[in-house]
């Protein structure tokens, strides 16, 4: 092996394209060094960039990218790919702000055709690209490498039936590093891929087919499915084949000298979408992920040498584990409270809950469509379901929450977490919009939680709640640190509370910006005006009361939430028009996540560029009263 470092001799995908065999080795584990040492000061996903090292390298040594059309998906195994994409010098800065997103991202750069970070949507973008190759005339090739896990999503197999359908030239690459689907690869194996993938085969599989297409219906039929069956029998395959692709593999995705050629072969061939079924290890050279339970899927920073990662100590439990801990509690008294996540147990405090009740915890995979509606049937039937899935992910899901939940009133319960603004995971991941989405829809009731004595009385108003579909919303992160109630009870449906009483100034909020809120009531009341501050605790339905009392009886009323445009403000607008109370003359604002969708970093500097801190709300009181700004705070 050559001793020169090849990876400060590439900038992008062009340069290794005449590289030896022996050289992509070694680029390889270049790669692989270079992802470990950035992921180390970054933090971020890391198992399965490992995994895909090998393959990513291969890709871009055969394909002649971005030409060709590499699609991810997720997006979680992109790091190897963006160091070999000009975005190596960059790598430090991956899900900070200002810096790299931590998934694919057309606005960052050529190589990423389509943007991913939720699962399942390379094989239909595939596709888009095939299809728009084919009416534009040109004759490149589009590669949407996908997961094991996204592929058992629904959206996946509707995109494999479409394009298995169609003539169009698509390649598929299954990165499958958990399946249990695959025969054992080996020498054996690889001579076949090789084989099914040459032009040799090709052409004897084309000169078949020429042979049969004038036969009768009936034997052409036969013809095919023979040689599926008999390519199946030894190397696996048929139902993908069933389809309408042509299946190749399986192939050790570690192994350039048997992957490289399989992909040349691919690359050549002329008709028709082919999978080819490649077989990796999560965190695949380096000791620590290969030997960690998740594989290091999401890490802090750590230690390369050592593999520890560093942690903060919480000042206060996470949101998610009070979740968990409240139906927990809940489920001890109620034997028909069930859970249900979409292949994030640990993300919302299922994994907990399963642990304590296995027979009651389902994940359904990633499948929020499915989800919902396994939900609804076992609420149809007696049963008090928790649907946990993020406010981001839930959107996924969002017809069977309107056809089958709303419509027949079912009383499924919507846990959302990752309410507003998330940090590192950007746009994609924020729950901006669900308040908007569910508050329209009849029958819900829709709540949000302040601190953690307030979700554990929303789940346990969940749990009580029997007569239609019930959402609350919690965010990510760390909670306050107050105490929780030992046995909390139930809330009014409808009804907010007053924290503090004034008599110019009311801020309404809805969900956590309610410290944010206390705080710039002080800073207000320090400026002589006294402020009102209530927790609405409720999207839907309104404390109406409360809210026309704040509107009668202050100069100033604003609105506050960690949603769209569209949401908890608008509603209240909406109440205030239809009584005739904005005749009166208050001066009401609404202060929402802007129009925009917000990159990543820190959430402290999210909220701020989104105007809804303390600095933001005492701004927009001086602006409705016409006085000039005040300082912001240190």
């Amino acid at each position: 092996m050559v001793d020169t470092p090849l990876l400060d001799t590439v900038e992008y995908p062009a340069d290794i394209r005449d590289f030896t065999r022996e050289q992509i080795k070694q680029l390889a584990d270049e790669v692989r060094t270079e992802v470990i040492d950035a992921v180390s000061v970054t933090g971020g996903h890391l198992g399965a960039g490992l995994g895909v090292v090998e393959l990513t390298v291969a890709i871009h040594h055969v394909f002649d990218t971005p030409d060709d059309k590499l699609i991810w998906d997720v997006g979680h195994q992109c790091y190897p790919h963006k160091v070999l994409t000009g975005r190596r010098d960059r790598m430090r800065t991956i899900r900070k702000g200002g810096g790299l997103s931590g998934f694919t991202k057309r606005a960052e750069s050529e190589y990423d055709p389509f943007g991913a970070a939720h699962s399942s949507t390379s094989i239909s973008a595939g596709m888009g690209f095939a299809v728009a190759r084919d009416l534009a005339g040109r004759n490149n090739n589009v590669v949407s490498v996908i997961g094991d896990g996204s592929i058992t999503a629904g959206m996946a197999y509707e995109a494999m039936n479409n394009a298995g359908a169609s003539d169009s030239r698509q390649i598929v690459i299954l990165n499958d590093n958990d399946m249990s689907i695959a025969p054992p690869v080996g020498a054996m194996s690889h001579l076949l891929s090789r084989t099914v993938s040459s032009g040799g085969y090709q052409a004897l599989r084309g000169a078949a087919k020429a042979l049969v297409k004038d036969a009768p219906r009936p034997i052409r039929s036969t013809a095919k499915k023979a040689e599926e069956y008999a390519r199946g029998m030894v190397m696996g395959g048929t139902w993908f084949e069933e389809l309408g692709f042509q299946y190749v593999g399986p192939v050790d995705g570690h192994d350039l000298d048997a992957l490289i050629p399989v992909l040349e072969n691919v690359r050549d061939m002329k008709e028709g979408p082919v999978l080819v079924h490649v077989v990796t290890q999560k965190g695949k050279g380096y000791a620590p992920a290969e030997n960690s339970a998740d594989k290091y899927h999401g890490v802090s920073k750590f230690n390369v040498v050592t593999g520890e990662q560093s942690k903060s100590i919480p000042n206060a439990p996470s949101y998610t584990k009070v979740f968990a801990n409240s139906l927990i509690k809940e489920a001890e008294k109620d034997d028909r409270i069930v859970g249900i996540t979409a292949a994030m147990p640990g993300g919302t405090g299922m994994k907990e809950f399963g642990q304590a009740f296995p027979d009651r915890m389902f994940d359904v995979g990633i499948a929020e469509q499915h989800a919902v509606t396994f939900a609804g049937g076992l609420a149809a039937d007696g049963f008090k379901p928790f649907c946990a899935i993020y406010s981001t992910f839930l959107q996924r899901g969002y017809d069977q929450v309107v056809h089958d939940i709303c419509i027949q009133n079912l009383p499924v319960r919507f846990a959302m977490d990752r309410a507003g603004l998330v940090g590192a995971d950007g746009p994609t991941h924020a729950g901006a919009f669900d308040i908007a989405y569910l508050g329209c829809l009849p029958n819900m009731v829709l709540m949000a939680a302040a601190d953690e004595a307030e979700l554990a009385r929303m789940v346990a108003t969940a749990v009580a709640r029997d007569d239609g579909p019930t959402g609350f919303r919690y965010a990510r992160g760390e909670a306050t640190g107050i105490e929780i109630p030992d046995d909390p009870q139930p809330l009014e449906i409808g009804k907010g509370r007053v924290l503090r009483e004034g008599s110019q100034v009311a801020i309404f909020s809805y969900g956590t910006r309610l410290g944010e809120s206390l705080l710039a009531a002080e800073r207000l009341e320090s400026h002589g005006l006294s402020t009102t501050v209530a927790d609405a605790r409720f999207a839907k339905p309104l404390d109406s009361d409360l809210l026309h009392r704040l509107a009668r009886d202050h100069e100033v009323l604003v609105t506050i939430e960690e949603g769209s445009v569209g949401g908890f403000g608008a509603f209240c607008l909406h109440d205030l028009s239809a009584s005739g109370a904005l005749d009166r003359g208050v001066k009401i604002r609404t202060m929402t996540l802007p129009d925009t969708f917000i990159d990543q970093d820190t959430p402290e500097k999210m909220y701020e560029q989104a105007g809804l801190d303390a600095d933001a709300i005492v701004a927009k009181v001086f602006a409705a009263l016409g006085r000039q700004g005040v300082e912001k705070r240190a």
